[in-house]
């Protein structure tokens, strides 16, 4: 059964320059909080382009809408289905941190679906395959501490934010642990931008994802923000120029 993911478009006010743009929001965010806030929707319908925003299982409205396995392929299976529901076909897609992750597999999966794909903060390794769940379920009921430091580092993140429901993002992390990144399994054919901070810790090992889409023929560009990290990249008036510029390359 495929996961019915919270979706919506919002439309541009002003004449359609290209495909619709997919957006992608990272772990313990949402669409509103990842590209909403951040103004990446405003500032791509103001330049023509109609936005699909979603929120990943687990995370935004009623993060619990969803029975079954919240792997990554089933997420992918998902967002295909929202495209093609919705006849937005091929689009570009534009993914953040875990979204960036998920939008390599789905690009990679569905290269008919996908025109343009943008990164940002994206990492060659799985930074939630490891994450010690039941130590993090056991804070939560007696504050005992999470022994695991990359864990704990992201515990805080997934804390950070009060309308987050640590069980649903828990649950989330289970999906992910069946299907660990691997992003040399399959490469994406689609034209590439990846984006991160240069003070962001997470995205270290993106020159590897450039790697495999170099060895595979895949056109692809880089660009380094300077004195950006992982939670504020995002927000950059740079990454969202160059991210227009790219999607009309």
């Amino acid at each position: 059964m495929t996961l019915d993911l919270n979706h919506r478009v919002i439309r541009t006010n002003t004449e359609v320059s290209g495909p619709s743009v997919l957006l992608i929001h990272g772990f313990a965010s949402s669409g509103e909080l990842n590209w909403e806030r951040a103004r990446w929707t405003t500032y791509l319908t103001d330049h023509g382009r109609n936005v699909i925003l979603i929120d990943l299982p687990g995370h935004g409205e009623n993060p619990f809408r969803n029975d079954g396995s919240w792997a990554p392929s089933q997420i992918r299976q998902a967002l295909a289905a929202i495209v093609m529901e919705l006849d937005e076909g091929p689009v570009d897609v534009l993914g953040y941190s875990l979204g960036s992750r998920l939008a390599w597999e789905f690009a990679a999966w569905n290269p008919d679906l996908v025109n343009h794909l943008v990164m940002g903060g994206p990492g060659a390794n799985d930074l939630l395959a490891g994450f010690a769940i039941e130590q993090a379920r056991d804070h939560i009921a007696t504050g005992a501490a999470i022994n695991d430091e990359h864990s704990e580092s992201i515990f805080k993140i997934a804390s950070a934010e009060p309308s987050n429901d640590p069980e649903a993002l828990f649950r989330l992390i289970e999906g992910i642990k069946t299907e660990p990144f691997d992003p040399a399994a399959k490469v994406p054919t689609s034209s590439t931008l990846l984006v991160a901070g240069d003070q962001d810790d997470l995205a270290t090992t993106m020159p590897q994802l450039r790697r495999l889409l170099k060895d595979a023929g895949t056109r692809n560009e880089v660009l380094w923000l300077a004195g950006r990290n992982h939670a504020n990249a995002v927000t950059s008036r740079e990454f969202k120029e160059k991210a227009i510029q790219f999607l009309a390359s």
